[in-house]
């Protein structure tokens, strides 16, 4: 039996940060590593970095079975590839998985798609290899019916040579070349416009520590990326993994998430994990408003952010600060942000216009006031603009988001400050990167949408 899994390429639409970031397809390698049939014969294609058409590969391989995995903005993407590996190979089976796939599995229905995964991904595509025929498999969507999750993650390690000829050209941002590994699976909270919480029913659960290290033993690239939704969540978690890092002589640098709040709790833990490698930290800011905190059911402070960010700059943390743009900005609040941004010391900023994704609590609230259509799948990318700005149009508030990237990670003193830590060719890199994402906001500002 030949396996291929494929990890699309984004629509041309969607505001990608595949210019800044390219990260090994994760969840692809998982399902490689964990197939229990030994005869079936398993590549992974990674269509972000591939240059020849599908077609090409579909001839060259004739898959039995394609498994396929994508969030929302790949949605219209993996029907395409559905129906165009269909027209070459008709008999082959195609499964659907993911994140999107398992929270809103209806917005895959279509006739060349066989299976959409919705719990249990590696058990059920285990399932669906020794019975392409079935019909209704447990943990496949089907009449309506979505599967129960199972807690149990004591699976293998992903399988990371099937992406060998790829594995040099993954990076995140400075983190080149760079390796992902997840530790825990949900999230803790319950922020109302978070993904994270759905995807497993709101339960949150962890690996052993122990699992970890021994993955990470495998792993040859030094940095890491660890993926967890929020990895600064247990204190003793972390310094147990300190300390195991220690023991196991493993010296590695990683980026994690983490909120705010556990960063001002815990100052002396982000010193000793500082001293076994944590380099860099993506934190959820989310804003510079106590009341948008609030309202977002954050549970953190504008006090727990200037906090956060003080104490990851005493440790020369590199931060990332995530931050949501309410559709109730002015031009004052942009200017106002900006300010912020800079007392902060903040290079690197990402801004996201405020997106109530399908199958979060704030999605029917704001329903009404969508300006772009839900079947649009590849504009909800968190980038563009899918409500209606109350206080400017939607050129002008493109514009300002424009300006407010450039403000900040475009400043002189802050373009030299990361060329004298990171070197001329990779903030050029970066920066390259960088202006096809803005090339893209322009193309935004002069249609209008």
């Amino acid at each position: 039996m030949k396996i291929l899994l494929i990890r699309p390429k984004p629509d041309p639409e969607t505001i990608g940060l595949q210019h800044v970031m390219i990260c090994e397809p994760l969840e692809l390698e998982y399902i490689a590593g964990n197939i229990d049939n030994p005869h079936a014969e398993v590549e992974i294609l990674d269509m972000i970095l591939e240059k020849k058409p599908l077609e090409h590969f579909i001839e060259k391989y004739r898959p039995d079975i394609v498994g396929m995995s994508g969030y929302i903005t790949h949605v219209n993407v993996i029907k395409d590839y559905a129906e165009r590996i269909k027209k070459i190979q008709p008999q082959c089976k195609i499964v659907v998985g993911g994140v999107h796939a398992e929270v809103v599995p209806q917005n895959f229905l279509c006739g060349a798609i066989d299976f959409i995964c919705t719990a249990n991904g590696l058990k059920t595509f285990n399932q669906i290899i020794k019975n392409p025929d079935g019909k209704e498999i447990e943990g496949t969507y089907y009449a309506g019916k979505k599967s129960s999750k199972e807690m149990d993650f004591s699976y293998r390690f992903p399988d990371r040579k099937k992406v060998e000829k790829y594995r040099r050209r993954y990076y995140y941002m400075f983190h080149n070349p760079c390796a992902l590994i997840k530790t825990s699976f949900g999230c803790p909270y319950s922020c109302s416009f978070c993904f994270c919480k759905e995807i497993t029913d709101g339960k949150y659960f962890t690996r052993s520590i122990d699992s970890v290290i021994e993955e990470l033993k495998e792993i040859p690239e030094q940095e890491i990326y660890i993926v967890d939704d929020d990895f600064l969540f247990s204190k003793d978690r972390i310094l147990e993994f300190c300390q195991k890092i220690r023991e196991n002589h493993i010296y590695k640098k990683f980026l994690v998430y983490g909120r705010a709040d556990f960063i001002c709790k815990h100052e002396s833990v982000i010193q000793v994990f500082r001293d076994h490698g944590l380099r860099a930290v993506i934190v959820g800011l989310e804003s510079f408003k106590n009341e948008d905190l609030d309202r977002y059911n954050k549970r953190t402070s504008i006090r727990d952010n200037e906090e956060a960010i003080r104490i990851l700059q005493k440790y020369d943390m590199e931060i990332y600060g995530t931050l949501i743009l309410d559709m109730d900005f002015s031009k004052k609040d942009f200017q106002n942000l900006y300010q912020w941004i800079k007392r902060l010391g903040l290079i690197f900023v990402n801004l996201q216009p405020l997106t109530p994704l399908k199958g979060t609590e704030i999605y029917e609230q704001y329903r009404e006031d969508f300006i772009v259509d839900p079947a649009e799948y590849e504009k909800w990318d968190l980038a563009h603009l899918v409500l209606e700005p109350r206080e400017m149009s939607v050129r002008r508030y493109y514009f300002e988001m424009i300006k407010l990237y450039y403000q900040i990670t475009m400043a002189p003193q802050n373009v030299w400050k990361l060329i004298r830590r990171y070197g001329f060719a990779e903030v050029w890199k970066l920066s390259w990167g960088s202006s096809v994402v803005t090339l893209q906001y322009l193309q935004k500002m002069v249609r209008g949408r």
